[in-house]
This record gives structure tokens, C-alpha cells and sequence, in this order.
């Protein structure tokens, strides 16, 4: 464990007093959005991504160093382990590394060089590699590995054995193997072509009859979605994840042919330098033969399969990453809290679902219109969303971003314009809302109520606190990314659970208020601490403190200190109930706020902010408080603003009260949209039309833009100049710059 430790601190530049604390704190049972709010000054202030970076390296070394114990554990065993062999595994920091070091001693299926080597011309193989100026007669030595009985027939077959012998050899060397797998990393180049059409012969005809492998659907992928790879061609090392993800796609669909074309004449140099040692040797034909077997048979097949692994890896890591970076940002979004807000699941044949919630999310009325074909009852549609906007006082119109959307939109638009009602409306997406509709949770929510109409819920309550109903579903369900069904799931599920997991923790959660599926992703939770809160709450009413919280709920000791800052009980019996101090720094606050001569029921109040506030947090402060400084800081921040929601500082959604269309757009206008979708070539924004409009990265800054995610995130409200509209494909091009 010290090895881990000081190699984790020396990649990063952290001290190992450090690393050693957050291993320590997790060992023990600590949570990473607990370290990094409450333990800053254990840890020396390192924030989330650090905490996991450092949990998932060590989680990584350790596997290695296992790994590391087998290999040497395998090769004593044969006998073959030497003190430079050893430290050679040791200094082994990649598994990759490892495991070209292991190959020649790992055991392996038959292959043409262990036939060989059964027959007992190993040591035929190791003369041609040991004897570069031999000037005798080769035959000679041949002829003493004849052998019928052992298959040797004559001296060709001998020589063909040695040949494979060492054709395998230099595929497993280590040192050729790096040189040839960094080649092809940073040298090759990765092509696509279009894949042929299969051909299959008639019962009744000799000549072969071309049939497409491909679906109608599947065709009409090939040439929408595929065509920009039907001829691809671009440097590995320039190969941006989409296009990995997308290549890889077309070829597993049988739609594109992929291949790492490569200088093989220099490879095979290279083997030669770092092989044989000499270019000049008795065996130099038979030694080019053998390096060309090596290379197209063994090596290139199988440094080709780690170099596209190592791009998919990489590919689905960056695809994860920016479908977290979306989701973190979604689930940022404000809410629109105090709002009755009225929920439209738009559609064709089964008509428009519309659901009425409160201020609380507590749903009040539900019903059916048809207004689109085939049953075309517009008139009566206006008439039930007029009706219930009046009745409710509806302030907000929530309508999903599915089939019949923009259709819906303009009927809502026409409502509101006509009877000048004091309402706006938006377009929510409604991502994952049927697999929320259909999940065992909506249905207890919901039990007398169909599937489509809880699904119609959600979307309203997506708009009242987009957090709290988001919970509900499973991340990967909300569709906020690229590619996502094409990376690891594993993965993928992994990394978006620690991400609602930092953003529930972030915001904080009401105890009286919030859902089980809330609950359970507070640090120190679960689902069955979760479910006893709520049962508590049912039979005892809402909790006044979180002391009484603590007492009721029987929670462990070590879980009560992990959950405690992030549950929050808003008008409680003590004000610092409703901030994110943790009760353990309560004494510290008292001594605080009696040497600056505050009340604790002032806490918020104007006076006490503007006191609070000319405060500048010193270590000599700290001390007479007893807390160290980070902690100090935060609790003046916490003062200042009791009961904040952090998700006040995002972008408000867009509410509008009029429709724009797509035809009336004209290169050059200048409007304002939200970012719905963010791409690593640009990001998707709502700009009110049909279909979302795209700003590629190359728009969205007057500099280069690696990364779209430095510039936008999902929610952000943006301003956007028109640049182009394909009206045949329904594709409009925005652009950011100034």
C-alpha cells in the first residue's frame, strides 16, 4: 500500500499525508462527498474529482500489483525468474506493459511454434538467433533434428519449424511489441470504406445473385449515417472519440470495413534492429521471412486489436465523461418552484396527455384531448387546456419534446395569444419519462393512475425541481449524450451514479420534503434508511431538528455523520438546521457568532449578513473558534446565505408565449436558445423550432475550441446567430461568435 501511496502522490503532485488520509477515510467508511465538504483540512482541500481519482487509481495499482504476484508466482514456477526479470515487473506502472513482459511465459494454446517446439527445434531456432556469423554447412547441423517419429521428416521441415519457433518469439518480445504497438498509435493511419455488398446464389441459377445485407431501414442508415465513412481516412493519434464510436458501430452493423494501414517495410525494420541486433547474418533471407511471418501473421493481428481496444477505451471514456458532464448539468437546472404547472405528453392517435401539479408537485387533475389526426378535435382541446388553466390558475405549461411536440406547441402558443392568458409555456425534454411511467416506484406513486399519464406527471415536475423527479429515473434513460448505448454499460451506470450522487449532496435535501429515491443518494443513506425516514415522517410528522431526526431514526453513529450536512429541516427549531454546517461544527458556529454579537435566531437576517459579511476568515480567528480554516470559510459562506439553493446561480429556463417556425428563419437573424444536448463536435440548442439547431464547435467561440464543454453546458441560456437553414433536412447551423 505505501508503493500505491507514493505513486498516486508523485502522478499528481499531492503530498502522500494526503493520499494516505482519503484511502484511510474510505476504508473506513467515509463517503466522497463527505471528504470533500468536511474533511478539508485532512485532506488539503482536494475536491471530488480528486477523491476519485485517487479511489480509482489505487483500486487500479492494487489490481496491478496482484496481477504483478501471479506473473512472478507463474514464472518461478517454471524456473525461469532472474533478479532483472523481477525488478523489470516490478517498475511495471501499466498493465499493458505487464502483460508483453508475461506473453512468452504465459500458457498458451497449440500454435505452429509449441508443435515446433514438441518436435525439438528449439534449440534449432535459438542457433539461427544466436549464430549470425556462422560460415559452416547448415545442413549439417539440421540433419540432427530429423526425426520421423517426432514428424521431422527432412531439413525443410526442420527449418519451417524453427522458422515458427522464432516467428512467435519476436511477437512476444516485449521491447519489439512496444516499439511496434507506439508505431502504430502514432504513425498509422485509421481507415474506413464502405463495406460489400454480400452475394448469394439462386437454387435455380448458377450465377451469384447480389442481395443487400442490409435492412431498408438499415440501408438508409448506410447512406445518412455512415456516408461520411464510406471513404475515412485520418492519423490514429487525430482520431476523435465520435468518429471511433460511430466506425465502430458501422463496422459491428456490417457496414463499414475498418483497417490501420501502416508502413509495413519499416516495422519490419524496426523488428530486425531490435531483434536480431544485425542486419548482416549467414540467415538474412531466411531471417526476412521469418520477420514477415511474425509481423502479417502474429504481431500486426494482434497489436491491431490493442490499438483499436485502447481507442474504444478511450472513446467510451470520453463518451461517459461528457454524457456525466450533461447530466451533472440537467440535474443543476433551477427549478420553477411555486408554480401550478400543467404537464402535456403530446401525441398523434392516442391523443395529448395533460396532468395539473401545485406548488408541491402534488397532482391535482388529469385528462385526454385529441387535437392532431387522425381525430382533429382542436376546438375541443382549447377549450379543457382553457378551462384548467383558469380553473388551477395554471403558471406554467410543460410540453415533452416527443412526436406531435411542435404541433402542440402551436395550439399552446394560439390559446395563450387569443385569451391573453398570464401563462407561458416551454419544451421540456421528456427523456426516460416512459421508463419512469413504468417503473415500480411511479406505480406506487401512482397506483389508480395509467402509465402514460404518470409519465405526463414527471414531465411537469421536471420543470417545478428538475432534481428531484430526475432521481427517479436511471441516468443513463435521460439521453443527455452520444453514443451511449454503444459504450460499456457497466461503466457508464457506474459513472453516473457518482454523479447524482455529488449532485444531490451538492444541493442538499429538504428531510420533510424529499422522495425516498432522493433520500437514498445522500451520503451515509440508503434505500432502506431512506424508506424508514419516510414511514417515520407518515406516522410522526415532519422532524423540527436534526437532532431529533438522529434520535428517531436510530441511525448508526458513523452514518448520522455522514448524512447529517446534506439533510436540511427548513423551519426547524434551530436555524442551522437549514444550511449545509454540519452539526459537529455547531460549537464552533456559537463561539463565532458570540464574538461577533449575533443571535442564532438572527441567522439570515439582514444585520446579521452585513456583520457576517466585512468578516475575512484568518487563522487567528480560526483558532478561537476551533476549526481550521477551509472549515471556517465555509461556515461564514453557509451564515451569509442560510437555506441556499446553489442551483439559483444556473440559467433559467426560456418561457415563451409565442411560436417561431423554421421557415420564417433568415441567415443572420440573432436569437436566444437553450442548450439541449452537448456533442464532442458542438452542442444541440433549442432555439423554439422543431428540431433542435446545432452549433459546431468551430462556432461557438472567435478562438479554437478543443472541447465544446469549456464554452456551454446542458441548461445554459445562449445567444446564437442563424448561419445557415437547410429547410429539405430540417438542419439549421448556428453560430456563438461574437
Amino acid at each position: 500500500m505505501n508503493n500505491i501511496i507514493s505513486i498516486i502522490a508523485k502522478e499528481n503532485n499531492w503530498s502522500e499525508k494526503s493520499v494516505q488520509t482519503v484511502l484511510d477515510l474510505l476504508s473506513d467508511g467515509a463517503t466522497i462527498p463527505f471528504i470533500a465538504r468536511y474533511r478539508k483540512e485532512m485532506t488539503g482541500g482536494l475536491n471530488e474529482d480528486d477523491l476519485r481519482l485517487i479511489d480509482e487509481r489505487a483500486g487500479y495499482l492494487k489490481s496491478l500489483n496482484d496481477r504483478k504476484e501471479t506473473v512472478i508466482r507463474t514464472i518461478t514456477e517454471l524456473g525461469k525468474l532472474t533478479p532483472e526479470l523481477s525488478k523489470k515487473i516490478e517498475d511495471c506502472l501499466l498493465l499493458t506493459e505487464l502483460e508483453d513482459i508475461y506473453l512468452q511465459y504465459k500458457p498458451k494454446r497449440k500454435t505452429r511454434a509449441s508443435a515446433a517446439k514438441d518436435k525439438g527445434l528449439e534449440s534449432l531456432a535459438v542457433f539461427i538467433l544466436d549464430n549470425p556469423d556462422f560460415k559452416g554447412d547448415f545442413d549439417k547441423v539440421c540433419g540432427f533434428y530429423i526425426n520421423s517419429e517426432k514428424g521431422v521428416e527432412d531439413i525443410d521441415s526442420a527449418v519451417e519449424g524453427a522458422k515458427d519457433i522464432l516467428a512467435e518469439m519476436i511477437s512476444e518480445n516485449a521491447v519489439v511489441r512496444k516499439l511496434c504497438r507506439e508505431y502504430l498509435q502514432y504513425k498509422s493511419t485509421f481507415t474506413s470504406v464502405k463495406a460489400k455488398e454480400k452475394t448469394k446464389k439462386t437454387a435455380d441459377d448458377d450465377e451469384p445473385k447480389t442481395i443487400s445485407n442490409y435492412s431498408q431501414q438499415s440501408e438508409k442508415k448506410a447512406k445518412d449515417v455512415y456516408q461520411t465513412y464510406h471513404d475515412f481516412q485520418a492519423p490514429v493519434k487525430y482520431l476523435k472519440p465520435h468518429q471511433v464510436l460511430a466506425v465502430n458501430r458501422g463496422e459491428d452493423e456490417g457496414m463499414l470495413k475498418v483497417s490501420l494501414d501502416h508502413d509495413q517495410e519499416y516495422m519490419e525494420s524496426v523488428i530486425l534492429k531490435n531483434f536480431f541486433k544485425t542486419d548482416r547474418s549467414y540467415f538474412n533471407e531466411m531471417i526476412k521471412a521469418i520477420v514477415n511471418d511474425s509481423w502479417k501473421r502474429l504481431l500486426f493481428p494482434s497489436l491491431e486489436r490493442e490499438v483499436r481496444k485502447e481507442l474504444m477505451e478511450k472513446a467510451e471514456l470520453h463518451a461517459v465523461e461528457v454524457f456525466s458532464a450533461n447530466l451533472r448539468q440537467l440535474l443543476l437546472q433551477p427549478p420553477l418552484m411555486n408554480n401550478v404547472i400543467m404537464g402535456i405528453d403530446p401525441g398523434f392517435v392516442s391523443g395529448c396527455k395533460i396532468a395539473v401539479i401545485d406548488q408541491t408537485g402534488k397532482y391535482l387533475y388529469g385528462s385526454t384531448m385529441y387535437p392532431h389526426p387522425p381525430q382533429r378535435r382542436t376546438d375541443e382541446a382549447v377549450r379543457i387546456m382553457l378551462s384548467v388553466v383558469k380553473q388551477y390558475q395554471v403558471k406554467v405549461i410543460a410540453i415533452g419534446n416527443g412526436t406531435a411536440s411542435r404541433e402542440t406547441e402551436s395550439i399552446v402558443s394560439y390559446m395563450i395569444k387569443e385569451n391573453q392568458l398570464d401563462c407561458r409555456y416551454l419544451i421540456v425534454n421528456e427523456a426516460g419519462a416512459s421508463v419512469y411511467s413504468a417503473s415500480k416506484l411511479a406505480r406506487e406513486e401512482f397506483p389508480d393512475l395509467e402509465a402514460a399519464m404518470r409519465g405526463n406527471i414527471s414531465i411537469a415536475r421536471r420543470v417545478l425541481d428538475p432534481l428531484a423527479e430526475l432521481v427517479k429515473i436511471e441516468p443513463k434513460a435521460i439521453g443527455v449524450g452520444l453514443y451511449q448505448h454503444d459504450v460499456d454499460q457497466k461503466a457508464l451506470a457506474a459513472k453516473l451514479d457518482t454523479v447524482v450522487e455529488s449532485v444531490v449532496n451538492h444541493v442538499g435535501v429538504d428531510i420533510n420534503t424529499a422522495s425516498a429515491p432522493l433520500l437514498k443518494q445522500v451520503s451515509g443513506l440508503t434505500k432502506r434508511s431512506a424508506d424508514k425516514i419516510i414511514e417515520l415522517r407518515n406516522t410522526h410528522g415532519s422532524f423540527r431538528s436534526r437532532a431529533e431526526f438522529r434520535k428517531i431514526t436510530k441511525l448508526s453513529p458513523k452514518a448520522f455523520e455522514q448524512c447529517a450536512g446534506f439533510l436540511k429541516v427548513v423551519n426547524g427549531t434551530d436555524p442551522l438546521d437549514n444550511t449545509a454546517i454540519h452539526p459537529e461544527s455547531y460549537p464552533a458556529v456559537h463561539k463565532l457568532l458570540s464574538l461577533c454579537g449575533i443571535k442564532a435566531e438572527d441567522i439570515g437576517k439582514s444585520e446579521a449578513v452585513e456583520i457576517l459579511g466585512r468578516i475575512r476568515p484568518d487563522m487567528a480567528l480560526a483558532e478561537k473558534t476551533g476549526v481550521g480554516l477551509p472549515t471556517l470559510t465555509d461556515i461564514l459562506e453557509s451564515l451569509q446565505k442560510p437555506g441556499r439553493d446553489p442551483r439559483e446561480d444556473g440559467s433559467k429556463p426560456i418561457l415563451r408565449s409565442d411560436i417561431f417556425r423554421a421557415e420564417d428563419l433568415e441567415v443572420g437573424m440573432k436569437l436566444k436558445g437553450t442548450v439541449r444536448n452537448i456533442v464532442p463536435f458542438g452542442a444541440f440548442v433549442d432555439i423554439g423550432i422543431k428540431q433542435d439547431a446545432l452549433v459546431h464547435v468551430s462556432q461557438m467561440a472567435d478562438r479554437f475550441v478543443k472541447d465544446p464543454l469549456e464554452i456551454v453546458k446542458v441548461g445554459d441560456i445562449v445567444d446564437v446567430t442563424v448561419i445557415s437553414n437547410d429547410k429539405e433536412k430540417g438542419r439549421v447551423g448556428l453560430s456563438m461568435k461574437k
